[in-house]
């Protein structure tokens, strides 16, 4: 599927006066964007007060966009419902895990299990679509906003509990099975009916994890739950539209894969200099890239939310100049958002939708710029997006989607499990999937970030599973009938589904095809690193386990103490410990020749990145960079064979053009 690649826009016309629409409108056009989208949180202009409904001035709006030739995607405005609303159902405020009421006065202060707060989202979803569903402006729709932004998934209200002990009660049909699992009759926990169930916050000490475990998976499964029902209400009123939702960054406390199973597409919300000063990275690399991001965050996502959406995605907010949120908050290096948005349209991006118009100079991100100062003069980015839109026309550029040869499993469970038992207090399997992700690319090759799956085994060079919390059967048969060099730990298969240690030890349903069992494991302190023989300067640092090889396995690496660092059977391998970049380079680079997988020898701060004929070279340094050896004699479309800093090159791949 090819489709044309475009650029968007947020806007907020009910922030400005009417006056402003149609030149904004015109504005837009006149420099080449091409969608907008508008009302997600316009619940209070859209409701002012219970059933009395004024739609019209949005109404307006679409007129004056749809007359300025431009596409709208309208947002439900449910996480930001309205003081009255609030007023008459103060238990729908979500609790923390303090007990405390996260209270009116910004956004997201609502509970997904309060049920009558989810039947007033219907009532408002139902008006808009069915106002607003089949007009010729609207070609998509935004569910809500950024799913548990704010730390909003979970919340510890009476509600949730309710909804809970339902939910622990169809999965588990009897409270001897519920005990089974959770392992209750430790510390004396057991429970005799499903109305003793009690939420996982307030203990003296930590909670039963797989009692926190079900709570995860349940919290998950309500925001699938509440956003379905928007998507049933508007596939319903508004045929042939797609529905999306913005998800975000760096956050895994819900499902997105199963939130994506029920959209037509899936979009993420990109700020790549605020996600730089969240990260855990060493204040040198903050520094290094302060202007410009970690060079493979972005594209993370972008394989990420690729796969959210089954190969249709976009961006829907693109940082455009400095935020507002991040503890330091500088401007991006000239280049950069040019270069943030053709990562995103080589990654196949659809739309890239820059956040936001104009910048608001009143409320809680008066400090966070758009294309346009408050005053309505252009900002820097404004003619970025010019230049960009120009470029895409001459290019004709299309977003192709292709299956990878080398998949990299990310999986949400995993990442609640670690989460709730790390132990050591900087376990990180976000950070652990990600250093296997920016070794892969820093080798030139182009990834597919999947659920572990075993559709998504198929047709695969290489498949890698680091930190995969619970091995099952099925999953282990698909790699082993993928015929693809598998490359699995540390830590995956160590717990069962029920989050306990499988009673014939980790790997667990593993075990079979890579036939070794871990018999210890060992956090260690920051600082200490356990050498890897024959490999200089790599090396295990935070995590390690002892592992005891089968009659068919064979230790291919080992550390300096002995002890078994990566074993192999077959063309099934298990690393026993946290890498460094060192040792990821050295040992995918062995693993990746194997495979029979391509790589490209690329200079320390140069990307590359493949769609379909198409392939983009990124320059993510502060210096010129030569890139003659990766183009060959290709026809540039984009750049040059000198790529300057925050520079963008792109032509047809060798193999496609002959």
């Amino acid at each position: 599927m090819t489709i044309k690649q475009r650029l968007g826009v947020c806007y907020y016309p009910e922030q400005w006066p009417r006056s402003f629409w149609a030149e904004d409108a015109r504005r837009m056009r006149e420099i080449g964007i091409a969608v907008v989208r508008i009302g997600e949180f316009a619940w209070s202009r859209l409701e002012p007060r219970e059933g009395f409904y004024q739609f019209d001035w949005l109404a307006g709006a679409l007129e004056i966009l749809h007359r300025a030739g431009l596409e709208v995607v309208l947002g439900t405005p449910t996480a930001t419902p309205p003081k009255w609303l609030v007023d008459k159902m103060p238990d729908m405020a979500p609790l923390g895990a303090d007990g405390a009421p996260r209270k009116f006065g910004s956004r997201r202060h609502y509970c997904f299990s309060h049920e009558g707060y989810a039947r007033e989202c219907d009532r408002i979803v139902e008006a808009l679509a069915c106002a607003f569903g089949e007009h010729p402006a609207v070609v998509g729709w935004q569910t809500d906003n950024e799913y548990g932004c704010h730390d909003t998934v979970e919340s510890y209200s009476i509600a949730a509990r309710d909804a809970f002990r339902k939910w622990c009660r169809s999965k588990y049909e009897t409270t001897e099975a519920l005990n089974r699992a959770w392992g209750n009759v430790f510390w004396s926990m057991e429970l005799g009916s499903f109305d003793e169930i009690e939420l996982p916050n307030l203990t003296v000490t930590e909670p039963n994890p797989s009692h926190l475990l079900d709570f995860k998976r349940f919290s998950s499964d309500q925001v699938v739950a509440f956003n379905r029902r928007q998507v049933e209400i508007i596939r319903n009123h508004s045929p042939g539209r797609a529905i999306l939702h913005n998800f975000m960054g760096a956050f895994d406390a819900f499902d997105h894969y199963a939130v994506g199973a029920d959209l037509d597409m899936a979009a993420w919300d990109s700020y790549p200099l605020g996600f730089l000063e969240r990260s855990r990275h060493s204040d040198e690399f903050k520094t290094r890239y302060m202007r410009l991001g970690d060079p493979d965050f972005q594209a993370f996502h972008h394989d990420l939310y690729r796969s959210c959406g089954r190969g249709r995605w976009q961006v829907m907010e693109q940082q455009p100049g400095a935020v507002n949120w991040g503890a330091w908050n500088p401007v991006p290096a000239p280049g950069a958002v040019r270069l943030w948005t053709y990562e995103a349209f080589a990654a196949g991006a659809e739309v890239v939708s820059f956040f936001r118009w104009r910048q608001a100079p009143f409320a809680q991100e008066q400090m966070h710029e758009g294309l346009l100062l408050p005053n309505s003069e252009p900002n820097e980015a404004y003619f970025v997006a010019g230049e960009i839109a120009q470029e895409l026309n001459r290019m004709e550029a299309r977003a192709e989607s292709a299956r990878a040869p080398i998949a990299l499993a990310f999986d949400y469970e995993s990442a609640f499990a670690w989460r709730i038992q790390p132990q050591g207090q900087d376990f990180s399997y976000f950070d652990l999937v990600s250093a296997f992700y920016r070794a892969l690319r820093k080798l030139g090759l182009s990834i597919d970030v999947v659920p572990p799956a075993p559709e998504e085994m198929k047709g695969r060079k290489m498949i890698l599973a680091p930190g995969l919390f619970a091995a099952r059967p099925e999953l282990a048969a698909a790699m082993a009938q993928s015929g693809a060099l598998v490359l699995l730990g540390p830590r995956s298969g160590s717990k069962t589904k029920d989050f306990q240690i499988p009673l014939a030890l980790p790997p667990g349903d593993f075990g079979s095809l890579l036939g070794v069992k871990v018999r210890r494991v060992e956090s260690l302190r920051p600082g200490v690193a356990l050498a890897i023989r024959d490999l200089p300067g790599a090396h295990f640092s935070g995590w390690r386990e002892f592992i005891a090889l089968g009659e068919e396995a064979e230790a291919a690496l080992c550390c300096e103490d002995g002890e078994v660092a990566l074993s192999r059977r077959d063309n099934f391998y298990y690393l026993s410990g946290n890498p460094n970049d060192e040792l990821l380079d050295a040992l995918l680079r062995r693993l990746l020749a194997q495979a029979g997988a391509d790589i490209i020898d690329l200079p320390q701060d140069i990307r590359v990145r493949d769609n379909g004929p198409l392939r983009y070279v990124f320059n993510y340094g502060s210096e010129p960079a030569d890139i003659s050896e990766i183009a060959g004699d290709a026809v540039f479309l984009l750049g040059g064979k000198t790529l300057d800093p925050c520079g963008v090159a792109a032509f047809m791949r060798k193999d496609e053009a002959e």
